[in-house]
């Protein structure tokens, strides 16, 4: 498509990188240096208008060589950017078409800043705005290359007339107090420093006033410094405006990726993933006193329900369950979807009786939650849960136990040649963060324990809640969460 200003809203704009193709932001950028191009040729044009108060100031026969350059410029610019610009027919000429509108538009500003007297404010905005815009839109790889050359033209401009080598400049001065010969040339401070000593010696007493005003306003150094900021000051706008347009984009995108990430598409809970480092976090802050307590919920005979009503009903169930868990249960609680018909509920500063009471509520409400299929057709769905808790003294002995197996490979370490002795008696003698005092697979240790009575209850007949505290108090077939290694 071919690209216009009406483009250019913030919304559209905003998703150029993301969803336009190659040609289509390559025209873009064409564009842009058309809006730019236009402006500067909208200046040859005040000053050719105007050249019975300017003149003074422009060489007027350069002028016309630089529009005639702007002119150029500019035609060249709307044809890459309109309807029948070459990269809309050859795909296969994209990059190439890229390369030269790069390598023109790096040439053309260089050439306007020579002509125009070296500014800072201009050069600087050219060279590193101009760069971070073309990236956001073609190869970087031209642009960089792009980049470095415009960067030496400016240091060859800078420097080559202290040489003696005198560059063509529209810049000229007119002063009676003193002549000055225009050939010479002036660095750009140089130039300022001497105008805006002309211009202060239309001040009295060093205060501006109207009539002060009126004969500053016609000055060289006045208009010159004028014509620096109409150059880069609306593209300095328009580039900012650029980039405050992506960052919109890019939070939104964060917001959207987070989203996906953390939270299950079909339930709404939070995902496997972002469950488990939620779990972590809550072990890494819980209390000495606190319990903790682990609730794995699977849902019978979820196969058949898939078999016989289709996955449409299945998925119906999934998000009928979770709704029932997200009512039940507090903020506090931290629910995920664990698997396809499994879910992970995780109470903090929960004892074992009250995590038992809770599962058994669970398990009731779901029972009496009733799927319609149809009119006509109808069915419920029953559960089995495991809990486990992990108590105050159980996590007590796991800690002391962890501490003694750190310090045990801290020796260990400390017995090495000495390159690596500092490193690890630093180590040593550091006290143990909340979270290291933990094993790092305790979540998945957790998780296991509940999982093997969630096991235990559907060997029961399924509809049942089953406690893995229980089951190893009794020996009933489970080890402690650890076994026989801490």
């Amino acid at each position: 498509m071919a690209v216009s200003i009406s483009h250019l809203g913030y919304r559209k704009l905003s998703r150029v990188i993301f969803e336009w193709q190659a040609a289509d932001r390559t025209s873009l950028l064409a564009l842009f240096i058309l809006m730019e191009v236009f402006s500067h040729w909208l200046w040859c044009f005040f000053v050719w208008c105007r050249q019975d108060t300017y003149g003074a100031y422009v060489d007027m026969t350069l002028l016309y060589f630089l529009w005639i350059g702007v002119t150029l410029m500019g035609a060249f610019s709307f044809w890459m950017s309109g309807r029948f610009s070459p990269i809309k027919k050859d795909n296969g000429s994209l990059h190439k078409w890229q390369a030269i509108l790069v390598a023109l538009y790096s040439t053309y500003i260089a050439l306007v800043i020579l002509v125009m007297g070296h500014s800072s404010l201009v050069s600087g905005i050219s060279l590193v705005g101009g760069a971070m815009l073309a990236m956001m839109l073609i190869r970087r790889r031209y642009v960089w290359r792009a980049f470095l050359g415009h960067a030496a033209v400016i240091l060859a401009v800078t420097l080559i007339p202290y040489f003696g080598v005198a560059l063509p400049n529209l810049r000229q001065i007119t002063i009676t107090s003193f002549p000055l010969n225009t050939n010479n040339y002036l660095a750009y401070n140089e130039m300022k420093a001497i105008e805006s000593a002309i211009s202060a010696s239309a001040l009295k007493n060093g205060l501006l006033s109207w009539d002060s005003l009126s004969q500053l306003r016609f000055s060289s150094a006045f208009f010159w410094r004028s014509t620096h900021i109409y150059m880069a000051l609306p593209k300095a706008l328009f580039i900012v405006y650029i980039f405050r347009a992506l960052l919109a984009i890019l939070d939104d995108s964060k917001k959207e990726i987070l989203q996906h990430a953390n939270q299950d598409e079909l339930t709404q809970l939070k995902s496997r993933r972002y469950g488990l480092t939620q779990m972590k976090q809550a072990l890494a802050t819980i209390k000495d006193w606190q319990d903790f307590s682990v609730i794995l919920l699977d849902l019978d005979l979820f196969k058949e329900i898939n078999d016989n009503y289709g996955h449409e009903v299945g998925d119906r169930v999934l998000v009928e369950v979770a709704q029932t868990l997200s009512q039940s249960l507090t903020d506090e609680t931290i629910i995920s979807r664990y698997g396809g018909e499994e879910f992970l509920i995780v109470l903090t500063d929960t004892s074992h009786d009250s995590a038992m009471l809770i599962a058994e509520q669970l398990r009731l409400s779901i029972a009496k939650r009733v799927i319609a299929v149809n009119d006509n057709l109808s069915f419920n769905v029953t559960t089995s849960l495991g809990v486990y808790t992990l108590t105050y003294d159980e996590r007590t002995c796991i800690r002391k136990a962890h501490k003694k197996s750190v310090q045990k490979d801290d020796e260990s370490q400390f017995a090495k040649p000495q390159t690596f002795r500092s490193r690890s008696s630093k180590r040593g003698n550091r006290p143990l963060s909340t979270a290291a005092q933990l094993p790092h697979d305790i979540c998945q240790r957790l998780i296991s324990m509940a999982d093997k009575a969630l096991y235990e209850a559907k060997s029961c007949g399924r509809n049942h809640v089953v406690s893995a505290n229980e089951m190893s108090a009794e020996g009933n077939g489970i080890e402690s969460l650890y076994g026989t290694q801490l």
